[in-house]
């Protein structure tokens, strides 16, 4: 009977973890706007700026440099790929870490709120792409997608990558705040340009390519269009690119939170 009772116990200390991240999600949604509701309507607002952006853009300059297809499920793939890279950026970023007063109270963890910060910005995300995308089918919008499977990792990995890249500075900033804010900043702006959301790395000039290749979401937004469009097919990035970033930046972030959980909070209580 000791397996047994070994494998429950096992189970119900995962389904009250789950329980535990959905409350802190539903907790976290409802303190980044007052509500889910006004959460959601700021991201689609964000979402449809942008796109508006890029649309008024793409009109002025020509389509010269757009795939042949839909110009709205072109900017989409760009536009909400580098939203969710980037608020998951901001989202672990802000996640409490192990000298946070919340860390007194348990069952809170560093990992549960980071997960709990992760998930509420995807959940807003995916929720408020999901409405652009039924906005813009009752306008006429061709949601056809070459290879719907092969379209899943480049999202989950612009997320993950968000994540990996959110966890390292949100563990380096207590030890040198001065270098990772600048850093942070810096990074998040640089999304701006290097991305390539706008400009389809399948067309850039092999010269301009070597000053875009460090970003995964670089990769995953090249590889989201060649799973999008039929006549997108001049592979110039790589998949493994992200998912390797992800792992070492990840393993790099959890090796800062262990460390700093065993030094930064006991000189903190040192301290007291």
């Amino acid at each position: 009977m000791a397996p047994i009772t070994q494998t429950r116990s096992i189970v119900w200390a995962a389904l009250e973890f789950i329980a535990l991240i959905f409350h802190c999600v539903v907790r976290e949604v409802r303190m980044q706007s007052g509500s889910a509701t006004l959460g959601i309507l700021k991201e689609v607002t964000t979402i449809g700026l942008f796109m508006l952006f890029f649309y008024m853009l793409s009109v002025f300059m020509g389509r010269g440099a757009a795939i042949r297809g839909d110009l709205m499920m072109f900017l989409l793939t760009g536009v909400a790929l580098f939203l969710i890279h980037i608020k998951a950026i901001a989202s672990t970023q802000s996640a409490s870490n192990a000298t946070s007063a919340e860390m007194q109270h348990a069952p809170m963890t560093v990992i549960l709120s980071i997960l709990a910060k992760a998930f509420g910005g995807l959940y807003l995300q995916v929720v408020a792409v999901s409405i652009v995308v039924a906005v813009l089918w009752i306008f006429g919008t061709d949601f056809s997608i070459q290879s719907p499977k092969k379209l899943v990792l480049p999202v989950f990995f612009t997320w993950a990558s968000g994540i990996s890249v959110g966890l390292v500075i949100m563990m380096l900033m207590p030890v040198i705040p001065g270098i990772m804010k600048p850093f942070s900043q810096l990074y998040r702006r640089a999304q701006m340009i290097t991305s390539g959301k706008f400009l389809p790395a399948a067309y850039m000039p092999g010269a301009l390519i070597g000053y875009f290749d460090w970003n995964p979401l670089f990769h995953t937004i090249d590889q989201a269009r060649l799973a999008t469009f039929v006549n997108y097919n001049r592979e110039v990035s790589s998949m493994s690119y992200p998912i390797w970033f992800t792992v070492v930046a990840l393993l790099i972030g959890l090796m800062g939170e262990f460390w700093s959980r065993k030094n930064l909070s006991k000189s903190k209580h040192g301290n007291q």
